[in-house]
């Protein structure tokens, strides 16, 4: 083997030797720290959305988009409404991570701090879901005696379809009807889902219909547009605001439906909740940012309820704000996303502070590998002094023929001796020292003190 790469392979052996337990320890700081703070979020989150043709089913679809451009997999699970959202969320085993809640939905206990707090966390308020009361304009006829309703007592007598089970509608139009000290039977609800719903509204089966949706759902937009279809203006939305926290006045602008046929003919006065995006505690911190960012892009823009800018944002809510929301509410999209891939900035983001820590244990032990790999290329050399002084020490008492023939084997083992030529000095000192020794057997020098 020639010299050169004899030379380059003992550096390398020796190097790992040096390094070796250095490397070994620090991945294994690498891999605990990993492992502990769980970086990467899971590839597959289910979001609880509403019914079909719904605009929580619209929106879902939208995070869905978003958040596959990341690579995870968001399972969309239908369902009637917020109400049966929320039992989702706290029903343990349900699969359900995040879900779109109408405001007012849950009642919070009082005097039970326990119940208080359901072990769950907002993302924030989304956007305006109006409460969107159409009624058939023949029915105002024939109940109100007028071309228009515009109170509730007005539909007394008549049918009113207030949603399925398990959406927000039913115990807010309960709790409305009460306000108004509407007798229960005095108006006959039904709770049909929203689509079989529409159809009984348009046959003329029932009187009148409930939804609680964005203006981006289909049933809405197409309900605005249909002639013989009328839309409540609440004339009391400041009063129902000030006896419901959870519900503001909004306009509905005259002709933002339809400007060519000017529909709304006039300026709507409505009554909104505000949906928001609540999920479990542990949802990962990587997951609500992803979450954030599509609600950006989904609820950001200027809408027939909001200008731009106005959503979404950390407003009140029954629960508390999670901590990666409230931090893209102060700073929006983290600076290593908006220039690196999701899963490389994800990493950093969330593994720099424990990568510093093993920085700092790491830096004072390197300084040691120096020393050590001086060490184990100078041992090489050193180790044949101590053979050396042996055969120094019994010049004169032992035999020269046999000291000399135990220098020669020395001189044997030194010429397999390969070290790097940083310490070639050390070798050929060893070998001038040798020739001393040689020296004082042939003269018969008495022995060193």
């Amino acid at each position: 083997m020639p010299k050169a790469l004899q030379t380059s392979l003992l550096m390398l052996r020796e190097l790992l030797f040096t390094a070796g337990p250095f490397s070994l320890l620090a991945a294994g700081l690498l891999w605990g720290a990993y492992h502990l703070l769980q970086p990467n979020p899971p590839r597959t989150v289910v979001l609880a959305t509403g019914v079909d043709q719904g605009a929580y089913a619209g929106f879902g679809k939208q995070y869905a988009d978003h958040l596959a451009r990341h690579g995870i997999t968001v399972q969309l699970r239908p369902t009637q409404g917020s109400a049966e959202n929320l039992a989702l969320l706290q029903q343990p085993g349900s699969g359900v991570d995040i879900a779109f809640v109408q405001g007012g939905t849950w009642q919070k206990p009082a005097g039970d701090a326990s119940e208080a707090d359901p072990g769950l966390q907002s993302l924030g308020r989304m956007f305006h879901e109006p409460i969107w009361l159409f009624y058939r304009a023949d029915s105002a006829r024939r109940l109100a005696k007028a071309p228009q309703i515009s109170r509730l007592a007005q539909l007394t007598g008549g049918t009113l379809n207030v949603g399925a089970a398990g959406s927000g509608v039913p115990p807010l139009v309960k709790a409305m009807l009460a306000a108004n000290r509407i007798a229960p039977g005095a108006i006959s609800l039904q709770q049909q889902p929203t689509t079989p719903a529409v159809v009984d509204l348009l046959a003329g089966k029932i009187d009148a219909l409930v939804l609680a949706s964005a203006p981006e759902s289909l049933m809405v937009q197409m309900l605005l547009q249909t002639p013989g279809i009328a839309l409540l203006d609440v004339a009391q939305a400041e009063a129902y605001s000030r006896r419901f926290a959870f519900l503001s006045p909004v306009l509905l602008p005259r002709g933002v439906a339809d400007l060519s046929r000017d529909l709304p003919p006039a300026d709507m006065r409505l009554l909104a909740p505000t949906a928001s995006l609540v999920a479990r505690d542990g949802l990962h911190p990587a997951l609500v940012q992803l979450f954030m960012q599509a609600a950006q892009q989904a609820h950001g823009g200027a809408g027939w309820f909001q200008r731009r800018g106005d959503f979404p944002n950390a407003g009140d809510s029954d629960w508390p704000i999670a901590a990666e929301a409230q931090r893209f509410y102060n700073g929006g999209t983290p600076l290593l996303q908006r220039y690196l891939p999701f899963w490389l900035a994800n990493l950093a983001d969330r593994m720099w502070l424990a990568l510093l820590g093993i920085v700092a244990v790491l830096i004072p032990l390197a300084r040691v590998l120096p020393p050590v790999y001086e060490f184990r290329i100078r041992r090489r050399v050193f180790r044949w002094y101590a053979q050396l002084r042996a055969v120094d020490e019994a010049v004169g008492r032992r035999p020269g023929a046999e000291l000399l023939a135990e220098l020669a084997d020395i001189e044997a083992h030194l010429a397999r001796v390969t070290v790097p030529l940083s310490y070639a000095d050390e070798l050929y000192a060893l070998r001038g020292h040798i020739d001393m020794v040689k020296a004082r057997i042939t003269q018969g020098a008495p022995a060193a003190a």
